[in-house]
């Protein structure tokens, strides 16, 4: 019936589902008139084409060294530890998991770990420390001679990547960065370093996932795991 609840619902749920997609026309045009999409899209790959090929052109030894560093200490009974804020935590979890788990294909694993993962240990640390310890402390806990200790830090100014690879190398650990700009404080501390030739956070983080592969890919083969 006409009247019947059913139909009253239904043209109800219609009457909304018209009402959203009106107010998402209205939002689309109302972002649409703040810039331009078409422009925005392709400056977006000019800026990360520009900054990947200046990578490509003045990273390839700072990367040769950092696999070759990595493979040693593989090789000497080491591991990777891998550590970083925010969407370098990502990284350095994702990149311990493709070399503990496997990248291209299975294989054996490969010693690695992110000190980013263990909520207890973060928040035990930054409650009874400070923050600045957060990975210098699980470096004092877990790494040993030989390792090797990858910061990750955009701005090479993150006190706790910086603090932590500052214990790594009282401990005969080896301190590496992944790091942008100018470097900041990781210059003259960290070595190996790859210094993202860019100013742009995002930029430099694609740059860094990308060599973070790089270097998974790297070591399967420098290994002789695949």
């Amino acid at each position: 019936m006409r009247g019947s609840p059913n139909h009253r619902l239904q043209r109800g749920s219609q009457h909304h589902r018209s009402i959203a997609r009106c107010e998402t026309a209205l939002n689309f045009l109302s972002l649409s008139g703040m810039f331009d999409f078409d422009t925005y899209f392709d400056s977006e790959f000019a800026e990360h084409s520009r900054v990947m090929t200046a990578t490509r052109d003045q990273l390839a030894e700072p990367f040769k060294h950092l696999v070759e560093t990595c493979v040693k200490a593989v090789r000497g009974g080491g591991k990777l530890m891998f550590f970083g804020n925010g969407g370098s935590a990502a990284d350095a979890q994702h990149l311990a998991t493709e070399l503990t788990v496997r990248y291209v294909k299975n294989r054996q694993p490969i010693a690695a770990i992110s000190l980013t993962t263990d909520t207890s240990a973060l928040t035990a640390i930054g409650n009874d420390f400070s923050f600045d310890q957060l990975f210098a402390r699980q470096v004092l806990a877990l790494g040993k001679a030989g390792d090797v200790a990858i910061g990750i830090s955009t701005s090479g100014r993150s006190a706790n990547v910086v603090h932590a690879l500052r214990v790594a190398r009282k401990q005969g650990i080896v301190p590496a960065a992944l790091t942008g700009r100018d470097g900041g404080d990781l210059v003259g501390l960290a070595e190996p370093i790859l210094i993202v030739p860019s100013d742009t956070t995002s930029r430099i983080q694609e740059m860094h996932i990308t060599l973070g592969q790089m270097l998974c890919g790297a070591l399967e083969l420098g290994l002789g795991l695949v």
